[in-house]
């Protein structure tokens, strides 16, 4: 039973991915958090994510993965977690 709610939690995710490349900016729905998960600028998703995760730990450590990286200088001009999809998918479904 938790491995179904962890994969719908996990397509909920996907299913809110936009491609970072995407001509079109939307602002994230209230609630969300839009992040921007990827090793490099040119394979980056734009995901949203719930505020809530920001209080988990798993949450938080990729978090400070981006700040060693960038700091405060976020090349996609959002907030930039630099870590393969799959790895954020795993994290974050764990969440749910």
């Amino acid at each position: 039973m938790a491995l179904f709610r962890g994969l719908l939690g996990v397509k909920r995710i996907i299913g809110l991915s936009v491609a970072a490349t995407s001509k079109k900016t939307v602002s994230a729905p209230k609630g969300f958090l839009a992040v921007y998960v990827g090793e490099n600028q040119l394979q980056q998703k734009r995901f949203l994510v719930p505020i809530s995760y920001l209080n988990q730990p798993s949450f938080q450590a990729l978090l400070s993965r981006s700040e060693e990286e960038f700091g405060f200088d976020h090349p996609m001009g959002g907030l930039t977690i630099p870590c393969p999809e799959d790895t954020f998918i795993s994290v974050t479904s764990l969440l749910q």
